[in-house]
């Protein structure tokens, strides 16, 4: 268990680099989005390869960063319910969710989309559009991503099986961030919930 945990903190450390290192794209992005309106509206000047540069610009930024959301546990839940179950549970259900869902539909569009963009790598495909960007950097963007996105739901599997079996604390848990919020959020609406049933004739305040 104790080589797991290492390879898994290998393999968040890498995750978290490549998260951190593509997250700044969106600033590329909105620059070149800024750019081709600016130059559009002094020169009546636009050209296709500026709106595609945007969309893989935004479409790596939603596909490499995805692992690094995971590993930090930022991806949504509805709070509400999960900060009313125990940890344990939490726990379990995180692991089902990894086994019967994030990993198996990875695997498929890894399976699946590896051909496609070694495929569109191998004849050259080119935009549709006139004027428009290779299409093989962009659609190697989705086998890339969800490769990524499944060596870190086996890390995800591993360390709460670790957490679980008390050999490893929940860093995520400790760290708090915008779930810690949510779910005290979600604490301030059961109080008042339990409050209003106890005493119906008072109305809570905000």
């Amino acid at each position: 268990m104790t080589a797991l945990v290492r390879a898994c903190q290998l393999v968040d450390a890498v995750t978290a680099w490549l998260g951190k290192t593509i997250a700044w794209l969106i600033l590329l992005a909105i620059l070149v989005s800024a750019v081709n309106a600016v130059i559009r509206k002094l020169f009546d000047v636009s050209s296709n390869s500026w709106l595609e540069l945007q969309w893989v610009l935004f479409a790596a930024v939603f596909l490499l960063c995805s692992p690094w959301t995971l590993r930090e546990d930022e991806h949504i839940r509805i709070d509400i319910v999960n900060a009313t179950l125990k940890k344990r549970t939490r726990d379990g259900i995180d692991m089902f969710g990894h086994i019967a869902f994030l990993l198996p539909f990875s695997l498929v569009m890894m399976i699946t989309s590896w051909p496609f963009a070694l495929g569109s790598y191998a004849i050259g495909e080119q935009s549709m559009n006139a004027g428009g960007l290779p299409q093989w950097p962009a659609k190697l963007l989705i086998p890339v991503g969800f490769t990524v996105l499944f060596v870190q739901g086996l890390s995800e599997l591993v360390k709460r099986a670790a957490i679980m079996a008390g050999h490893l604390e929940d860093a995520n848990q400790r760290a708090g961030g915008h779930q810690a919020a949510a779910e005290a959020e979600a604490e301030r609406l059961l109080a008042a919930e339990r409050e209003r049933t106890a005493h119906p004739d008072t109305i809570p305040s905000r």
